[in-house]
């Protein structure tokens, strides 16, 4: 079976290789984004020395050396029994927005593809993933959880078996992914520092239920799932764990975007829902043919009617499922605009027009030609 292989970095890769005063130096510069941020010429020169010559060691290792100085390539080895195979699983290095996080997530790709150049690796820098403003870092980890909620069940289907290899990347992190690998991964391994052997603990029998809170709040929660934050009087009874209180107003915290990805298909399935901004605004006859649906067209309707929100509020926003865009060719009674609805060989667009500044969905029908 292929693998997906989440793996947190951290700086392990410097800190084995450096000098006392080196180690200080990057523990000092952890946070800063990019090589220019550190102002003082030589302790840029010593970490940049630190990484050349950490690129050097890393690239002639064997795996046993590997492990010794890599505490993220230490987990990977031993999830393949102390050799690479020549496979093509994935590999999702997960880095920090640091300079110094993202250049030891390279240096553990570079020794991947010296291995097995079939391996599909992505190092991905997650925006604001870093402890100078805690507020930023939650904030980071709840966009972390919508990408992870929108690739890993992807790869799954596709029939992957979902491993997390926490045995590097820092504490934070750490817990935050030890939190939601029981919704996403089959198995989550560790290694624990005088050990020689995986400590595997494989998904466990976990749900949170959370229908209830999320119905009884759904727009408050769509439009803080869509980026948008809300008010005090918005929210009900949304516990205090879910939300991140920014200011006087409200957003999803990391496990309130966790709840939402989880629970929003199940709960999208029912009906079309109230719409969530005051800027859409459903026909009848919309209604209606939106009525006849099965869930899983339901489901996408829904969805698309929180993109179309985002896109209302921001006309920068406009991915490749929504395509809003003005209607060309045959003239529509009224409508004058169109989007997906979904793209199967049944594909289906959804119709519209403005009235002032408010979005009228008049029907569901077959695209034009």
């Amino acid at each position: 079976m292929k693998k997906f292989i989440l793996s947190p970095c951290g700086t392990s890769i410097l800190t084995n290789q450096a000098s006392p005063q080196e180690k200080k130096l990057v523990f000092k510069y952890a946070n800063e984004k990019k090589k220019d941020d550190i102002t003082q010429e030589e302790d840029r020169d010593k970490l940049e020395l630190l990484i050349k010559r950490s690129q050097s060691s890393i690239a002639t290792a064997d795996h046993k050396k590997a492990s010794e100085l890599s505490a993220e390539l230490n987990g990977i080895i031993k999830i393949y029994g102390g050799q690479i195979p020549s496979n093509n699983d994935f590999h999702f290095l997960l880095s920090t927005d640091t300079w110094l996080g993202n250049e030891t997530a390279k240096i553990v790709e570079e020794w991947l593809k010296l291995k097995n150049n079939n391996f599909a690796i992505d190092v991905y820098r997650q925006i604001d993933l870093q402890t100078n403003d805690i507020t930023a870092f939650q904030l980071s980890l709840s966009d972390l959880i919508k990408k992870l909620a929108k690739e890993i069940p992807e790869y799954s289907n596709a029939g992957y078996k979902i491993m997390f290899n926490l045995t590097g990347g820092f504490k934070s992190i750490q817990g935050f992914l030890q939190s939601i690998a029981n919704f996403y991964a089959d198995e989550t391994i560790y290694i624990f520092e005088t050990a020689t052997e995986l400590m595997r603990i494989p998904r466990l029998p976990v749900r949170m239920d959370a229908i209830e809170t999320i119905e009884n709040n759904l727009i408050a929660f769509r439009k803080m799932n869509a980026g948008f934050s809300v008010s005090y009087k918005e929210i009900n009874d949304i516990p205090e764990t879910l939300l991140l209180k920014i200011g006087s107003d409200f957003s999803l915290s990391p496990w309130g975007g966790l709840l939402f990805s989880e629970s929003k298909t199940i709960i999208y399935g029912k009906k079309l829902f109230p719409s969530p901004d005051s800027k859409i605004v459903y026909s009848d006859r919309f209604q209606s043919h939106v009525e006849t649906l099965q869930a899983g067209r339901i489901i996408l309707i829904n969805e698309r009617i929180d993109q179309l929100m985002q896109y209302l509020n921001d006309s920068k926003y406009n991915p490749p499922s929504l395509d809003f865009k003005k209607l060309k060719g045959k003239p529509l009674k009224k409508s004058t605009h169109e989007m997906d609805a979904w793209p199967d060989l049944d594909a289906k667009r959804i119709f519209g027009h403005f009235e002032n500044e408010i979005f009228v969905l008049d029907k569901l029908d077959k695209g034009l030609h």
